[in-house]
């Protein structure tokens, strides 16, 4: 049930825009749902932002694996133990772009049936890096919808990403590379024991909430046409605050519009929030000076401490009774 709850979820997602535009409902499909996605994407990413910011944080407590500056004859980890501003830009500078933690162990199993062995697992690594990138250059293309002139680095991104010219319109490489990508990072999920157990309705919503949106886009571009003209009137329009309907854009681009909506009004509410988390990780952007600087807790309220002296003189009488040793008769 929690890969078909899902499924059909997405499934029924698709199917609304298509009734929708039927009844002849372009206008809701076409202006108020993207607007409207819109909206909650901000202010929901605003909010989870603010209520991140709020928690408090009174002690250091990054996470580390290497060792921390003590000694200036022991050689330290400057990233992966971080003691400087500097250690913590390039620590998230690699984590972000690179996965660089996802890059190293990941797995512990049995050898033997009596020894912890830990492993990588490379292909899970390449896969999210693959994801996160290609879903990065197709977002960036999609920039030329919403500028009247091209930038140039957008068309130097096309013209890399579709530079092998396989068939016409040109195959991009990023729309099968993120095909596989998620294909592969859905089939971990049901085929390895451990992850299946684990995952929840909430893990795979997204991802099949990305396959059709990547899904209906590669339709839209190799084998249902649409108008590029109309659609590009419609972002414009939109872009402008005087949005228009096209009557040359069929229903599969309003699917796509539609399934686009969705996934930015869940955003942040959903795990994919992670891209604006990585940067509020206490563990992650936190220097590891303990042992330079002292940290107080500044939440600390005054407590009455009750001294060993004042014990005693509480039960003194009853310590000598019991046999314990006082310090003073």
């Amino acid at each position: 049930m929690k890969i078909t709850l899902p499924l059909i979820a997405v499934l029924a997602l698709v199917l609304v825009p298509f009734a929708g535009t039927a009844a002849n409902l372009h206008y809701l499909f076409g202006v108020i749902v993207p607007y409207a996605a819109v909206a909650v994407f901000f202010a929901g990413f605003i909010y989870r932002i603010l209520e991140w910011a709020k928690s408090p944080v009174p002690f250091r407590i990054p996470t580390t694996c290497g060792q921390q500056k003590s000694l200036p004859w022991i050689k330290d980890s400057k990233i992966e133990n971080p003691s400087c501003a500097c250690g913590v830009i390039a620590r998230m500078a690699l984590e972000v772009l690179l996965f660089r933690s996802l890059f190293r162990n990941l797995k512990g199993e049995l050898k033997d049936g009596k020894k912890l062995v830990y492993g990588s697992d490379k292909w899970l690594w390449l896969a999210g890096l693959a994801f996160h990138w290609t879903f990065l250059v197709i977002l960036v293309r999609h920039l030329r919808f919403f500028t009247q002139n091209i930038p140039v680095f957008i068309r130097q991104i096309e013209g890399l990403d579709g530079f092998l010219q396989i068939g016409a319109p040109l195959l991009y490489i990023s729309d099968a590379v993120i095909l596989a990508a998620i294909t592969y990072l859905f089939i971990r999920r049901i085929i390895i024991p451990q992850v299946s157990y684990i995952s929840l309705p909430a893990d795979f919503f997204p991802l099949f909430l990305i396959i059709g949106v990547v899904t209906t886009g590669i339709l839209m571009r190799y084998f249902m046409k649409t108008d590029v003209v109309g659609v590009k009137a419609l972002t414009m329009g939109l872009l402008s605050f005087s949005p228009v309907i096209p009557k040359t854009v069929g229903p599969i681009f309003y699917a796509h519009l539609f399934l686009v909506s969705s996934l930015f009004a869940y955003f942040p509410f959903s795990k994919l929030m992670h891209m604006g988390g990585v940067f509020m990780s206490p563990t992650r952007n936190m220097i590891n000076n303990s042992r330079i600087k002292r940290h107080i807790n500044p939440w600390n309220y005054p407590v009455h401490v009750h001294t060993y002296d004042e014990y005693e003189n509480d039960f003194r009488d009853k310590m000598k009774d019991a046999g314990i040793p006082v310090e003073k008769e």
